[in-house]
């Protein structure tokens, strides 16, 4: 049965729809030995050879999503020219091949997925489901309310508008302060860039939640696998207490 090149890709656990996308104009997959750089193409992975860097594609029969403690200075990508540690290294099972949903830059730390469910990939990263994502910013100064108010409303980056932001403050010390900040957008650098706007430089980013699903007390740099209940979590409102 036919179906698209990118669904396949995401069903194999290469990455979500929108990485595959990515993936395909790369010239990094071939069909039948020949490099496919257009969206839409129709295959079928039963009768056709599909690889990936080279490599056949395979379907996990089990899928798997963790949630790790990202710590600073390692990138969110499946693979770095640079030789920076990737993030996949940290979930040490042999033979799991997982990749991250959506990234956090390199010095930003906390709540990272990675899974080999490329629909629930999609899922997560697609915006009509607004998830909403908690950050802890420890910015330099102490922000106006007035200009904290700007960001609750939405400001202009890059051209476009934000969405209205959550935001409270958790502590005040003499030359920063730290807040919370909960954000639906999955745009590059997109907590750091708001902050700038106004001023006040981010100093350290963590992500503490994806909706309901909390970081809690995970180590930094250990991860723990999702039941069915954490995977519900993600898509509630806003995120649990504790």
């Amino acid at each position: 049965m036919k179906e698209r090149l990118q669904k396949v890709l995401a069903r194999a656990g290469i990455g979500s729809r929108r990485a595959a996308e990515e993936y395909i104009a790369a010239g990094r997959v071939m069909v039948d030995g020949c490099p496919v750089t257009r969206m839409g193409l129709q295959v079928d992975p039963e009768l056709q050879q599909i690889t990936f860097d080279g490599h056949p594609l395979s379907f996990p029969e089990e899928k798997v999503t963790v949630l790790l403690n990202k710590p600073a200075g390692y990138v969110t990508t499946m693979h770095d020219p640079q030789g920076r540690p990737l993030v996949g290294s940290l979930v040490k099972e042999p033979g799991l091949r997982l990749f991250p949903v959506g990234r956090l830059d390199l010095e930003t730390e906390g709540a990272l997925l990675l899974t080999n469910d490329g629909d629930l990939a999609n899922r997560i990263l697609h915006p009509r489901y607004e998830i909403k994502r908690t950050y802890q910013a420890t910015v330099q100064g102490l922000p106006a309310a007035s200009d904290l108010q700007s960001l609750r409303r939405g400001i202009e980056l890059e051209g476009r508008r934000t969405w209205p932001a959550e935001i409270r403050t958790l502590r005040r010390r003499d030359g920063d302060c730290t807040l919370e900040v909960i954000i639906h957008e999955g745009r590059k650098r997109q907590v750091r860039k708001m902050f700038a706007a106004i001023g006040h430089p981010v100093l350290r980013l963590k992500r503490v939640a994806y909706g309901g699903l909390r970081l809690g007390d995970l180590a930094s740099g250990a991860y723990r696998r999702l039941d069915p209940e954490d995977i519900r979590r993600i898509f509630q409102g806003g995120p649990a207490p504790g």
